[in-house]
């Protein structure tokens, strides 16, 4: 989702958005990353922003990240701001990340952190338009079979009614239910009526 900063300098805002309009164009980001065990390429937050620094200085413009822990509950979630700016006029895109505490085999802090390379890297592909929905990095399931997700989702705890009002409040700001999903066991009424939620407001911001 992209965000365009207004000013009266109408004329200065149109040169902006041609120069992202040409930025968007030409950008190639490569896939600079290997996943050995999944055997696939992937794309870093780095590898975007390495493609943009010829573009800088060639249109005058300057490329800045920003990030806020914008709720805690029912999983901590990161908003990522990318902002591309003339000095004057700015356009600014957004992504919003859970973060999984119950990865295994990492600290918190690294939980944090591949987070927040998500969120910047997804950012960043929304505010150039670079397509990143069909990376082995993010659908690639590494060997998980039924029996084990059968396991987690029967070690997961009932959302409790306070819980299911954040939890509400989390998709309404944009959340992914499947960060919901993994952290809490759902009744199918609870699943559909987050599911309609969400279907609500996809209608309200297309609109």
């Amino acid at each position: 989702m992209c965000n365009y900063n207004s000013t009266p300098n109408t004329n200065n805002m149109k040169e902006l958005n041609q120069k992202l309009a040409t930025i968007q164009t030409e950008l190639k980001a490569k896939k600079s990353s290997y996943n050995s065990f999944g055997k696939y390429y992937f794309r870093k937050a780095e590898d975007i922003l390495e493609a943009t620094k010829p573009f800088l200085l060639k249109h005058g413009v300057t490329v800045t990240l920003n990030e806020e822990l914008i709720m805690t509950d029912p999983v901590p979630t990161i908003k990522s701001t990318a902002t591309i700016s003339d000095g004057i006029d700015s356009i600014h895109a957004t992504a919003i990340v859970g973060v999984d505490l119950n990865q295994k085999g990492m600290q918190t802090a690294q939980q944090f952190g591949a987070a927040s390379s998500y969120g910047k890297k997804y950012a960043l592909g929304n505010l150039f338009l670079i397509d990143d929905t069909a990376d082995a990095d993010s659908t690639n399931q590494h060997g998980k079979n039924g029996a084990v997700n059968k396991i987690k989702q029967a070690a997961k705890p009932a959302i409790t009614n306070t819980q299911m009002k954040k939890a509400e409040e989390y998709v309404l700001a944009g959340g992914d239910l499947n960060a919901i999903d993994k952290k809490y066991k759902l009744t199918l009424e609870q699943r559909k009526s987050l599911i309609k939620l969400n279907e609500e407001k996809r209608d309200i911001t297309t609109t």
